[in-house]
């Protein structure tokens, strides 16, 4: 069983940074693709980001490539999610994932085995 525990969620101004983490507990951190989405009021959850378990390969959805980063630290068991030049529209609750075993490439809501509880970021114009 592993689970996740989102922060760095708040109130940003447009153009401003945030930085998300993500701590994830058990010992098997390092073996786990994982990743972001996000859901705005009223919306769908969609796909953010997602990183292999090594760290060294990263996808983004078209909507946040060259302004969000996502990385992580095995050794600290986390994952980080750093937000520049943030836009209103990135007004959401962010939630951290660990997809099924074999699902690692489809990074849909329901291909994913673990959530985090979410943290809300709320971008003002």
């Amino acid at each position: 069983q592993v689970q996740l525990v989102e922060s760095g969620g708040g109130l940003a101004q447009a153009g401003g940074s945030l930085r998300l983490s993500c701590a994830a507990s058990g010992r098997t951190f390092v073996t786990y693709t994982m990743g972001w989405f996000r859901q705005a009021p009223g919306k769908e959850r969609e796909f953010v980001a997602k990183i292999s378990s090594g760290g060294g390969r990263t996808v983004y959805a078209d909507s946040v490539v060259g302004r969000f980063t996502i990385t992580r630290e095995n050794a600290m068991n986390t994952m980080f999610l750093q937000k520049n030049t943030l836009k209103p529209e990135d007004t959401a609750v962010y939630y951290c994932a660990i997809p099924k075993v074999g699902y690692s490439d489809n990074w849909v809501p329901a291909a994913m085995n673990y959530w985090g509880k979410g943290t809300l970021v709320t971008v003002s114009s």
